[in-house]
């Protein structure tokens, strides 16, 4: 079975890789998760990253916008003494300050889901690369999602991250046209 490239051979990575990356991704908190944890990345491995999934999932109440925006100093200091996750004071204030500006594009769009798709007018990008090399790291969507989540105040979303969550919630697929995954629908 031929994949993209970047997949190692750990099983978890494989089953990231073969069930879940570039899948489209609708669900409001589900995108609100990935948009975080690729922000973690930032300097890092997504490999990483995804082995502190689930230490994520449990440190972060499951990513609920709600609790998370009502956090205090405490629980930072509880979550900068949590070795399952990035301890990094600047990614830990970021999903606090994310899941601010979060709640306001619900109340704004409707759903997060309304605003951060209309940045592909609601359909994935299906590309067709033939080699990993031609995968692009940004692009002038990325560039422009961005643009436009710094300016309503969320942090670690530079055009890169942005492209990165753009393949991770199937906004753009990128699989390898070699790769089993690239026709999965």
């Amino acid at each position: 079975m031929s994949r993209c490239g970047w997949v190692n051979e750990d099983p978890l990575y494989m089953d990231y890789h073969d069930n879940e990356w570039g899948v489209p991704v609708y669900d409001d908190q589900k995108l609100f998760e990935l948009l975080n944890l690729e922000g973690a990345q930032a300097g890092l491995s997504w490999y990483t990253i995804l082995k502190k999934r689930d230490h994520y999932r449990v440190a972060f109440d499951h990513f609920d916008p709600i609790k998370i925006s009502n956090y205090n100093d405490e629980k930072v200091e509880e979550l900068l003494q949590n070795a399952g996750i990035v301890r990094n004071k600047l990614k830990i204030n970021a999903v606090i300050t994310n899941a601010k500006a979060y709640l306001k594009i619900v109340e704004e769009y409707g759903s997060f889901r309304d605003y951060i798709w209309s940045f592909v007018g609601g359909m994935p990008i299906q590309n067709h690369f033939n080699d990993l090399s031609e995968v692009p790291a940004t692009s002038e969507i990325s560039d422009k999602m961005s643009k436009d989540l710094k300016k309503r105040g969320f942090k670690f979303v530079g055009s890169t991250i942005c492209y990165a969550y753009m393949q991770a919630t199937g906004m753009v697929n990128d699989h390898i046209t070699t790769c089993f995954c690239y026709n999965k629908k």
